[in-house]
């Protein structure tokens, strides 16, 4: 199934998705380097970039359940689509905890939990970029109308020919 939401011909969910990905793991380097060196200035450049990374993610999210709405129901692209999604909703809310956080100390000051809850959420993204790969990759959701919406993992061994 193609994408419902687009512009000039390509799906909106995965053009806004980079934005997102790139300030929130942007925040996270920001923190290791705060971390690494002690110098001021990382920190708050960690927290406007996490600010603006979940905006971004909400605005990206919007468009992301769009096209889940679009896919066949009770098929695997469904369920890999809302696992997708549920994961980048805990991924905002670890940020947005990490962000409330630093917003209640002195000069966006990270504590431990605030970097806990980044770089969780940064893991966690990982899962879920796999996952939105999934989709697009071996299903075809927002590809093709003639996508594989039930196709096996791509984690899943071949099986032998003949066998």
């Amino acid at each position: 199934m193609e994408s419902r939401a687009k512009a000039m011909g390509h799906g909106i969910h995965p053009i806004l998705i980079v934005f997102p990905l790139g300030l929130l793991a942007t925040s996270v380097v920001f923190d290791i380097l705060y971390l690494v060196t002690d110098r001021t200035g990382f920190q708050i450049s960690a927290a406007y970039t996490i600010g603006a990374g979940i905006i971004g993610g909400l605005i990206a999210a919007l468009f992301g359940l769009i096209d889940w709405r679009a896919i066949p129901a009770r098929t695997r692209a469904k369920r890999v689509g809302a696992a997708h999604g549920l994961g980048n909703v805990v991924v905002l809310l670890l940020f947005a905890v990490s962000w409330l956080l630093r917003r209640a100390a002195d000069n966006w000051d990270p504590n431990a939990l605030a970097l806990i809850c980044s770089f969780a959420g940064i893991v966690l993204v990982g899962v879920t970029g796999w996952l939105g790969g999934e989709l697009v990759e071996r299903l075809g959701v927002s590809v093709s109308d003639e996508a594989g919406v039930n196709a096996p993992s791509s984690l899943r061994r071949p099986r032998a020919r003949g066998v």
